[in-house]
């Protein structure tokens, strides 16, 4: 069997999420096509301290893109992505909405996924008026379907039409068209959403569908181990093993041992190992990169947790960290804020990993910068928190960023 060290383990992640790609001098919509193919899927996130969630995967990828490429990409015909519950809420390709029936069904037949209850009697009638009317929001089906909101359920506190349309979305009778400028979902039917060919496709049976997921699961990630491949689009781990033992049998996959890790690995037969990797990229929380905790500690010695639902005052880090990707390793961690009104990139904390190169204070800082010019901020301030913070500071200012 062959072994890896953790280096070539993680050159080989990385290169597999498109860090190794050449950079497109205009980012356009075949560098975002490329990226999606890489990543697999985009998670969807509505909090948007910095950035949405969405965004960032691309931008750690391709650099300062045009923003409306990705509403061109969902909202145009005809659409490369969809949204769906492909690992959480996330975009995915729209070839994939066929391998996700079998998921549908199970939603259907478990009613739903969240355990709130749909009115039947409702869905008919909303679903109709979908139809009607699509696209459509929540909102402005209310006065017509919904009774008083209930509060049983904290942050939770859906009207009857929500409940009906997130069920009718689960199960894959209605599609999101698009959001609007509050994010709000835009409803409408899958035959005006999706490419016609898309929904010609046939339905493959549960097993070539899981192979497909695990499939893609292998290519995103280059190498990982059971627990990896079942996460990426949240498969059992029953599931996942077997369709892993057909792929190693088909030549897809190989098992190799990685240094470090006390479990079975599994390589993809078409990964690269580049001899290295340039990277430069404060990665979201929600990036693939790191969105499965365990397995960014196996890779990168690099303990990561969210902290947006821990009480302020219980925070190690800050409220919106993310890590900083620097060549094969993660450096460092910064809590960003993005204050609009100010036109500040605020930086709340700024925290150095043990084995950060003596440049790291300026390479951040020159990310920071580009990250400032792409989402029209124009000041960069370094509030006085963590250890890396007043030599980012004086980075930011030589570079003649100032708060």
């Amino acid at each position: 069997m062959e072994s890896l060290t953790n280096l070539q383990a993680r050159r080989i992640a990385l290169a597999a999420q498109g860090f190794t790609d050449r950079a497109h001098a205009t980012p356009s919509l075949a560098t975002l096509q490329r990226t999606l193919a890489r990543t697999g899927v985009l998670q969807v996130d509505s909090v948007n301290v910095l950035q949405r969630a969405h965004y960032m995967p691309l931008y750690s990828r391709m650099g300062a893109y045009d923003q409306d490429l990705l509403r061109r990409a969902s909202q145009r015909r005809p659409r490369r992505m969809v949204e769906y519950w492909a690992h959480v809420q996330a975009f995915m390709p729209v070839d994939l909405w066929p391998v996700m029936q079998h998921r549908m069904d199970r939603y259907r037949s478990e009613r739903g996924k969240w355990g709130f209850a749909a009115d039947t009697e409702l869905e008919p009638r909303i679903l109709a008026a979908v139809r009607d009317r699509g696209p459509v929001t929540a909102r402005e089906l209310d006065d017509e379907f919904s009774g008083p909101r209930t509060k049983e359920h904290w942050g939770w506190n859906w009207s009857d039409a929500r409940k009906v349309l997130d069920y009718l979305f689960l199960v894959g009778d209605v599609a999101i068209a698009g959001r609007t400028s509050q994010f709000e979902v835009l409803y409408d039917v899958p035959e005006r959403v999706l490419p016609a060919d898309v929904l010609a496709l046939p339905t493959p049976t549960k097993e070539d569908a899981d192979l497909e997921l695990v499939r893609r699961a292998a290519r995103s990630h280059g190498v990982g181990s059971i627990r990896c491949l079942a996460d990426y689009y949240r498969m059992s781990v029953a599931a996942t093993t077997a369709a892993v033992q057909t792929l190693v049998e088909a030549g897809e996959l190989q098992p190799v041992r990685v240094q470090g890790w006390n479990k079975q690995a599994y390589l993809h037969t078409e990964a690269r190992l580049p001899r290295r990797v340039a990277a430069r990229a404060l990665l979201s929380p929600f990036d693939p990169v790191v969105w499965e905790r365990d397995r960014a500690e196996a890779l990168f010695d690099f303990f990561y947790r969210i902290e947006i639902y821990v009480p302020a005052e219980k925070r190690v880090h800050g409220y919106y960290v993310l890590p900083f990707l620097l060549g094969d390793a993660i450096v460092a961690r910064v809590d960003l804020k993005a204050d609009r009104a100010t036109g500040r990139l605020l930086v709340k904390g700024a925290y150095a990993e043990p084995a950060a190169p003596a440049g790291t204070p300026e390479e951040l800082a020159a990310e920071l910068a580009r990250l400032a010019g792409w989402l029209d901020l124009t000041s960069i301030t370094v509030e006085p928190r963590g250890d890396l913070a007043p030599a980012l500071a004086a980075a930011s200012a030589a570079a003649g960023w100032r708060g």
